[in-house]
């Protein structure tokens, strides 16, 4: 089993997991958590609590918020006439009472090794989520649009495609309910790509039909340029009409941004301002 299946599989038993209180914070029950990190026995699982709760002490955040002392009744007689319960401590958990649990567990457990692995990734997607400012979100949208454009057109291609105008025409018209140039017209970007002038949102759309279009094409193995363009239309529309449930603005309607290039200038020169600003502050030694 492969190591992305696993911390998949824990993502889903985690979230499962999960409770919501009266506030509509999120936490997480202790005992329901120790089984998912490999411990069997609640007096080891404690030691690590209090490991973890030393590190949130030391990260100077509040321990009370994310380890809160609560008790519960659980069964402590089976396939018996009376019911037997009994009281035990148990504690609620913020998220990040669990990411310090997990870091402060047996590494040589596979469950805490794999719970490492996947608060890391999480932490890191939120960090990458948090730092990205709208351009960034861009340049990065627009090189996989790109890319995945590429491998569209091979697709096609292959399906009998040999007017890749009409074809692209076919996927705007769905999105849009424009083609190309009257998108254009309507946004008044002159002769500009209409995805260099598009926004994050603008951007994210254009590649789910892309990415899709060209998943449709090779699951049903469509052949016959006719076939393909519907196809492509048809992505397109589908995803127009979810723009349209959910109450999203029309892509036509986005307002055009910045040519890419003029942002990905911007950028360059931010980040050569960044290190000579480095430079100055001793942050960076020049490579002799």
């Amino acid at each position: 089993m492969s190591k992305e299946i696993v911390i998949n599989s824990l993502n889903k038993d985690f979230e499962s997991i999960k409770k919501i209180d009266n506030n509509s914070i999120e936490y997480w029950e202790a005992r329901e958590l120790m089984p998912l990190l490999g411990y069997d026995q609640w007096r080891n699982f404690e030691a690590v609590m209090e490991k973890a709760k030393e590190a949130c002490k030391n990260s100077e955040q509040e321990v009370k918020y994310h380890f809160v002392d609560v008790s519960k009744m659980i069964k402590i007689a089976k396939n018996t006439a009376k019911e037997a319960l009994r009281n035990v401590k148990d504690y609620h958990l913020s998220r990040y009472g669990c990411y310090l649990i997990a870091q402060n567990g047996d590494p040589r457990k596979q469950e805490i090794a794999t719970a490492q692995t996947y608060f890391a990734v999480q932490t890191r997607r939120q960090e990458i989520s948090q730092q990205l400012t709208e351009n960034q979100k861009r340049l990065y949208i627009r090189q996989e649009v790109k890319k995945h454009n590429v491998k569209l057109f091979e697709t096609a291609k292959q399906a009998g495609v040999n007017n890749f105008g009409k074809f692209n025409n076919y996927g705007y018209l769905g999105l849009y309910g424009l083609v190309a140039e009257d998108i254009k017209k309507k946004k008044a970007i002159g002769k500009d790509d209409i995805l260099d002038r598009a926004g994050s949102t603008e951007l994210a759309a254009n590649l789910f039909r892309i990415t899709q279009t060209d998943d449709q094409i090779q699951t049903k193995n469509i052949k016959g340029e006719e076939k393909a363009n519907t196809t492509h239309f048809t992505v397109g529309r589908e995803i127009r009409n979810t723009i349209e449930k959910i109450g999203g603005t029309m892509p036509e309607n986005l307002p055009p941004q910045k040519h890419i290039k003029e942002i990905e200038k911007e950028e360059k020169k931010q980040l050569k301002s960044g290190k000579k600003k480095a430079l100055r502050q001793g942050k960076f030694k020049l490579k002799k």
